[in-house]
């Protein structure tokens, strides 16, 4: 009888062992992750302005200062020196009241660094000013009127803010228009930014960030079953070769049209169009429910490497009724991004960026298929798994998270379908929301016959690798215990 082999690395990261009623509210560091960023109170959704200046990556997002409900949308602000480790910053740059009653809140953009002072808002031969590029959402009555976008800058590395004193710097006269990402690219600014409810994205070019010539467009191509925002336009390098692509990555719907998700195209950019490639069907960024928003990071050393991008953690179908108490909502761990050529055809590869410095107890296990069954009990909700499973034999497998009673979260394999899924409708507190249970898949192509799965868990994220980042599946769960199992099964 051939074995089948498992190589099992295990981080864990500890945690009080608790445990928690059902039906009562989560305290405050149930959920809490270990190692992924989310500010201490209140809400926050979609990475903004994700920068690097002088051996810090500042991540800004969307805030709301006053609750843990969407509102009065601001710029929370965080750094780090490692991508690992972050430090919450009081609020960058605040919602502004207008004397007519109406308000700016301030939505998502971009921020560059403005070394050479093209925009001359800084004193003369400074180089580390930091500028804003975002969408200034004007509503009234609590209805939106108008989205423009705006400038505000910094001279010392994002800390206070001055907003510029002719905003807006673009204006279409549109409701829905908005989430600017600005580069520099062969001596101008480029800003790459979208008419939501027209499924396109325009592509504009400035000497000095305060006045924007469009240069052309593209859409209507993809996905475009929900809004199109947080667009994002980057090079990217092909693996094993000294050759790069650009992407352009777009947030709209989710292969369940229900829900929110991210698509990208790869393509060429002459420095004023980008023509993607044609491609079959929608190329899907994560095949999970909550992942969203990702942006790259501008300004890094490595950039020509690799990018780095983060992403909001939530679905927009039930964003507001997750389970919280004074907080929602987090970002993935950062993610290298790289391109591959697989069939004839280039693909995404996502790998987290700090992996390999989480604690590892690493254990080896040779198990034949009457083995199984084979169970590794935890110490917490936080850990790392890798798993590199032979599937010689087998029609799949099955591995229980999170397990505790009749309470798990399942990943299953099927060697026929190739269909890797995620099931989180028994993984604990699901009942907030009707469409909070499901059900996800991806296609993940066997190896040699071997499949590897990175899998982080972190109290209430499940960040799911494939084959060295191929595919990627990210999801929330809520489990009303700490400390459980792990089961791992093969299907024979």
């Amino acid at each position: 009888m051939k074995n089948i082999f498992i190589i099992l690395i295990i981080a864990i990261i500890s945690n009080a062992c608790t445990t928690i009623s059902a039906d009562t509210k989560k305290d405050l560091l149930t959920y809490h992750p270990a190692y992924h960023y989310t500010s201490e109170k209140n809400w926050v959704n979609d990475p903004n302005g994700m920068v690097y200046l002088e051996g810090e990556y500042h991540l800004f997002y969307q805030y709301n200062p006053f609750g843990e409900k969407w509102g009065h949308m601001s710029w929370g602000h965080a750094v780090s020196t490692d991508l690992k480790t972050w430090k919450e910053l009081p609020v960058a740059i605040p919602e502004i009241k207008n004397s007519d009653g109406s308000v700016n809140m301030v939505f998502s953009g971009s921020a560059v660094i403005d070394s050479l002072n093209t925009s001359g808002l800084f004193e003369e031969g400074f180089k580390f000013g930091m500028v804003a590029i975002y969408t200034a959402h004007i509503e009234k009555d609590g209805k939106g009127i108008g989205q423009v976008q705006s400038l505000a800058y910094s001279s010392d590395k994002g800390r206070t803010w001055k907003f510029y004193d002719k905003n807006p710097v673009l204006d279409l006269k549109m409701t829905d228009f908005r989430d600017p990402s600005v580069f520099w690219h062969e001596g101008k600014w480029k800003m790459i930014v979208v008419k939501s409810l027209e499924y396109t994205a325009q592509i504009y070019e400035s000497a000095d960030l305060k006045s924007w010539e469009l240069v052309s467009e593209f859409g209507k191509i993809g996905d475009y079953a929900k809004i199109w925002e947080c667009p994002s336009l980057f090079k990217v390098p092909i693996e094993n070769s000294d050759k790069f692509k650009w992407i352009s990555m777009i947030s709209s719907a989710h292969e369940d049209t229900d829900y929110v998700g991210m698509q990208y195209f790869i393509g060429e950019f002459d420095g004023k169009k980008f023509t993607p490639d044609a491609q079959k069907g929608v190329l899907r960024i994560d095949h999970g429910k909550d992942f969203y928003a990702a942006v790259p990071f501008n300004s890094r050393p490595d950039d020509q490497k690799y990018p780095i991008i983060m992403a909001w953690v939530n679905n927009w179908a039930y964003a507001g009724d997750l389970t919280a108490e004074g907080r929602r909502s987090m970002f993935i761990m950062p993610r290298k991004v790289s391109l591959i050529e697989k069939n004839g055809e280039y693909q995404m590869v996502q790998k987290p960026v700090f992996s390999d410095v989480i604690p590892t107890q690493m254990i080896n296990l040779s198990m034949s298929k009457s083995a199984n069954g084979k169970t590794i009990e935890m110490k917490s909700n936080s850990f790392h798994l890798n798993f590199t499973i032979d599937l010689t034999g087998s029609k799949g497998f099955s591995i229980d998270l999170l397990k505790n009673g009749d309470e798990k979260s399942t990943i299953n394999y099927d060697s026929i379908t190739k269909k890797l899924s995620f099931d989180r409708t028994k993984s604990g507190v699901v009942n907030f929301h009707e469409k909070f249970p499901s059900i996800e898949n991806m296609t993940v192509e066997p190896e040699n016959n071997i499949i590897k799965l990175d899998i982080f868990v972190d109290n209430s994220i499940v960040e799911i690798f494939a084959n060295d980042g191929q595919a990627v599946l990210t999801n929330l769960v809520f489990p009303k215990n700490i400390g459980g199992s792990v089961n791992f099964n093969f299907v024979n």
